[in-house]
């Protein structure tokens, strides 16, 4: 795959990881900042909720993370679209049901690369 590809997988990746942390392990800490649309007072009885949801961002990175190390082309090819669909569909999912600003933050990147991984 060409080296724009494997950066902007790379960094939604990272983006993943970082969401793992927050729902995981900053929910009722780092994550009101963050998420200042969330009254205050519901991130401690959700704390359980963000951390499930912090679990499948973590399968999602863990995805993207593998496909970096696949050897055979083909392979690699397929995974990442696989990973890269899912990102992109929960992302376009978040924005219908919760956020607009989860589509530019969490789809568009997946979907700018899927188009890349289509196009080069």
């Amino acid at each position: 795959m060409a080296i724009i590809i494997l950066v902007l997988i790379c960094f939604i990746c990272f983006l993943h990881l970082y969401i793992l942390y927050l729902e995981m392990f900053a929910w009722t800490t780092r994550a009101p900042k963050i998420f200042k649309q969330i009254p205050k007072e519901l991130f401690e009885p959700t704390k359980t909720l963000a951390a499930n949801q912090g679990l499948y961002n973590g399968f999602l990175a863990a995805g993207l993370f593998w496909c970096l190390w696949i050897e055979d082309v083909a392979w690699q090819r397929h995974v990442a679209i696989f990973f890269l669909s899912c990102v992109a569909v929960a992302g376009i999912y978040g924005a219908v049901t919760a956020s607009k600003r989860i589509f530019f933050v969490q789809a568009l990147p997946a979907l700018i690369t899927l188009l890349l991984i289509f196009v080069l």
